[in-house]
């Protein structure tokens, strides 16, 4: 399988989700604002969003894929029959834990929002209540996209990447269709419809799933759920798994608690804007990196091909760096004309666009960790092992949670995405030295050379544009065209300027050009 074409297939996708989810950040922000409304949004929204990162995104697809591949790939067994039988057994406990645990966070969703506030700063009791109610609305999502996601784990099992990767882009319609349609003078009015419409997204995106797994002949059955040593197995793997890839999810919850509790009515938006742009190039790489290399490594591994399983790693951070190098200095250097340019009307004012573009660029100084911990943490799960990265994760959120504690006085809204990005860079300083360690990776001499280029490469790129944003400024305040134009010159500069610095260093060379453009031949004719 061809490592950058099935990441390019999923980035494309993804690509469309972000572009459609910075569309309805933008009436968000246009309609809402930055205020007690869309803080209370936020957090009811934070959960789903975390839950889908740590479950849909992170640990189901961690403990299953292979698992079921293992299944899949048994020469003694019955190819993809065991896997589904496998599946529907994984399903049938499933099920009634999902139910459950709706039921308990309906119950107590109380609690839970006070847990993911602090109770907001200054708010009276009715205010808090508001906040309670929209919870309540976003919590059925949870069960939904965690069906979702044992579909979906099927399908890229069976390498139908593209169907699970266009399941995003049903949340974001329904939710600009909800802002479009049912928005409102009040924005406590607006927000309720957005959480309603966040439960009702997580309904068409099973549908989708559902319907795609019967095209693909995949039709699971329900069970009596029966704890078999498979599923034990399964069940053993979910929890640290959940940890291991979710460590930068927990993080930001932490950070939006302290935020929402010790700072100004509106940080949080602040904040959940800037990581909505920061997670633009980390849903195109970061996901779709960790989507492919999973399956892959898991079933090389299985096959005994030790060594394209290392290659294949070594390919993935090399990819990984080419193209979250520049978007790293892009974020940090031109944060204030991108957020201005998307955000900046109605009622998300010019000094709302200021913070949440100081706020995207202490994100961003950890985007390259953020994102090689999908590259790294397959090497673990790929071998069964999820202890090892919920260790690492445990520590990262320690790190994290004495960051904000330290930083968020002195620093405000910017305090927590910097402890969040420092978190991140320790958590993959310790994935690294321990697969290193334990030798399940080396980097090799292309990776050695061309990692130090990428980077001079990358600075290149910020120097330039730190001096060519000054062009476009005038024009971030103008129309939505206007407004286009301007980011599209910022980011076709940055592209043409990057990709200059990478060939004059050497990180990227002609050959290289040379057997990209040898590959897509053949496909062409077919």
């Amino acid at each position: 399988m061809n490592l950058l074409k099935a990441t390019g297939t999923i980035g494309g996708l993804t690509l469309i989700s972000r572009v459609l989810g910075l569309v309805r950040d933008s009436l968000f922000a246009r309609y809402v604002g930055a205020s007690f409304a869309s803080d209370a949004f936020l957090v009811a929204f934070r959960l789903p969003n975390m839950f889908r990162a740590l479950f849909a995104e992170g640990a189901f697809a961690s403990a299953f894929i292979p698992m079921f591949n293992q299944k899949v790939g048994d020469e003694n067994g019955r190819g993809l029959a065991d896997g589904l039988v496998f599946a529907e057994q994984a399903l049938a406990v499933l099920l009634p834990v999902l139910i459950g645990m709706t039921v308990l966070l309906e119950v107590f969703a109380w609690p839970v929002t006070l847990l993911l506030s602090g109770k907001f700063h200054g708010v009276s009791a009715q205010d808090f209540s508001f906040a309670v109610s929209l919870s309540r609305m976003t919590i059925p999502y949870l069960m939904l996209i965690s069906l979702v996601s044992l579909f979906g784990g099927i399908l890229n099992s069976l390498h139908k990447f593209w169907v699970n990767a266009a399941a995003p882009i049903l949340l974001n319609v329904t939710l600009i269709g909800a802002l479009v349609v049912f928005h409102d003078h009040d924005p406590m009015a607006t927000a309720r419809n957005q959480a309603i419409a966040v439960s009702v997204s997580g309904a068409l995106q099973l549908a989708w799933l559902g319907w795609s797994c019967r095209q693909n002949g995949v039709n699971l059955r329900l069970r009596w759920p029966r704890l078999n040593p498979a599923v034990k197995r399964l069940m053993a793997l979910i929890l640290p798994a959940a940890a291991g890839a979710g460590a930068a999810q927990i993080n930001l919850v932490i950070s939006t608690a302290l935020a929402a509790s010790l700072l100004p009515h509106g940080s949080v938006t602040y904040i959940y804007m800037a990581d909505r742009l920061n997670q633009l190039p980390l849903g195109l790489i970061g996901i779709g990196l960790g989507t492919v290399l999973l399956p892959t490594i898991s079933r090389q591994l299985g096959k005994g091909e030790d060594l394209a399983a290392l290659d294949t790693q070594n390919r993935g951070m090399e990819l990984a760096l080419l193209l979250t190098l520049p978007a790293t200095a892009a974020l940090v250097v031109c944060g204030e004309p991108i957020a201005a340019a998307l955000f900046g009307y109605g009622r998300f004012t010019a000094t709302d666009t200021h913070f949440t573009a100081q706020a995207l660029a202490a994100f961003s100084i950890g985007l390259p960790s953020y994102i090689l911990v999908k590259v790294l943490t397959p090497g673990f799960y790929a071998r069964q092992d999820t202890r090892t990265p919920v260790r690492y994760a445990l520590i990262s959120m320690a790190v994290n949670l004495v960051g904000n504690l330290v930083l968020i006085v002195p620093l405000h809204h910017v305090g927590p995405p910097l402890a969040t990005a420092i978190a991140s860079t320790v958590n993959v300083a310790m994935l690294y030295r321990r697969l290193v360690r334990r030798g399940d990776f080396i980097a090799d001499r292309r990776l050695r050379r061309r990692a130090p280029r990428l980077v001079l490469a990358a600075l290149v790129m910020g120097a330039v544009l730190w001096r060519g944003q000054l062009l476009i400024v005038p024009y971030v305040h103008g129309s939505w065209m206007m407004r286009f134009a301007a980011l599209g010159a910022l980011v076709t500069g940055g592209m043409l300027v990057y990709g200059l610095a990478t060939v004059v260093m050497g990180a990227f060379s002609r050959d290289d050009i040379a057997m990209l453009v040898r590959r897509r031949r053949p496909a062409r004719g077919v």
